[in-house]
């Protein structure tokens, strides 16, 4: 693992410059607060309590600054522990925190494996770590050991196919360059990189980036010591052997071996899954949820009327006219261009979505008999929850 500190101490990854947060807020998945209820307390989440928050590999601090940012705008209480290896990580996270006034952190340079030391948590997030690990297995158990009652996991982990070409690279420059400093090898990878013929995988791929942005992106994609990728059936058994299950990928649509071919009544659903991920071919990273094993918590879902749907990162209002019209409006993910499929009389639904209103309340404002509703939404649920653009949440009840 030194040869991994050394990396993010001369390179702190993802770079940020702590004078942006002035400008924007970096969201994503996992660590959301909507998504940390929709699918690890079916919607219905106590947002009474304060949330006990670990993140565990925290690097320069995206996770925690987007969690600890909506929830104080939430006016919800919380209590987060961060953990790092790297001390110039922690540095830019501690000053991206102190830049927005956040309170209730707690900063720690330690290592993920000594988890259950630093307390018991609702809620872990381990983003773009696990993959790092000499044992990822061992992390997953630290982790678990860590979960309080009821609590569960948000995770990021590498996939193989949308990385193709990276492992040849990433073995090349490790033989090529064993004992330079961080700051010669990366010198040494350019040169050879920007020389590499057009045929190569890696030049070919387009689902990469992240040797483009920055040197720490560079770094971090191309000249790891330690990284590995996980199809599907690798990362669900090694988090069953670890004591976890999958709760929800993000967007449960990537996956959904329906969506691109007949499926023959001989796969599981984990093979589909499987043969979803290979067919797709341009997933790079797993993103989702886990619950601890024999628990079965789902994601939250519409046929509990008393919940509440959000939109993430999309205009209902919008959206409801671009349906009404007969659109379908497309979207557009790393390798995948798809489109909304909505019935007219969707419409009216979705333009109630307020983040205030539960399904009882929306049917009742759009004057929708319980029975239609029942088909309609169950549509909308398919279509907006699948690409990760609907979750239910009572955060702002």
């Amino acid at each position: 693992m030194n040869q991994v500190k050394d990396q993010y101490e001369a390179y702190p990854y993802p770079e940020r410059d702590p004078k942006d947060e002035t400008k924007r807020l970096i969201s994503g998945s996992p660590s959301h607060p909507l998504e940390i209820d929709h699918f690890l307390f079916a919607g219905q989440r106590d947002w009474s309590k304060p949330l006990r928050v670990l993140v565990a590999g925290g690097g320069t601090g995206d996770g925690l600054i987007q969690l600890a940012q909506m929830l104080t705008q939430a006016g919800k209480a919380y209590d987060i522990t961060y953990v790092d290896l790297s001390k110039a990580s922690r540095k830019v996270a501690e000053a991206r925190a102190k830049a927005r006034k956040l309170q209730d952190i707690r900063f720690v340079t330690g290592s993920l494996l000594d988890a259950p030391d630093l307390g018991e948590f609702d809620y872990i997030d381990c983003c773009g770590v696990l993959h790092h690990l000499p044992d990822p297995e061992a992390g997953f158990r630290s982790l678990r050991a860590a979960l309080a009652p009821e609590g569960g996991l948000g995770f990021m982990v590498y996939a193989p196919y949308g990385r193709s070409g990276v492992y040849p690279l990433q073995e090349a420059f490790g033989a090529l360059y064993d004992g330079m400093s961080p700051k010669d090898r990366l010198k040494a990878a350019r040169k050879l990189v920007s020389a590499l013929p057009e045929g190569h995988p890696f030049k070919g791929n387009p689902n990469l980036g992240d040797h483009h942005d920055s040197d720490a992106g560079f770094y971090d994609l191309l000249l790891h010591s330690q990284d590995r990728a996980f199809d599907v059936p690798q990362l669900l058994e090694t988090m069953a052997r670890s004591g976890w299950e999958l709760s929800g990928f993000t967007m449960p649509a990537l996956y959904d071996l329906a969506r691109i071919t007949d499926v023959p009544e001989h796969l599981d659903p984990l093979a589909r899954m499987a043969v979803a991920e290979k067919l797709r071919g341009t997933i790079k990273t797993h993103v989702g949820y886990a619950v601890p094993s024999g628990e079965g918590r789902a994601p939250a879902n519409g046929r509990n009327r008393a919940l509440i749907p959000h939109l993430k990162g999309v205009d209902a209002r919008a959206l409801a006219q671009a349906v009404a019209q007969g659109n379908e409006p497309k979207l557009s993910f790393t390798g995948v261009d798809t489109r909304l499929r909505l019935p007219k009389q969707a419409a009216p639904l979705i333009a109630a979505i307020d983040g205030r209103r539960s399904l009882t309340d929306i049917a009742a404002t759009t004057r929708t008999d319980p029975i239609g509703m029942g088909a309609t939404w169950a549509r909308i649920e398919a279509e907006l929850t699948g690409w990760g653009l609907m979750v239910y949440s009572g955060i702002l009840r």
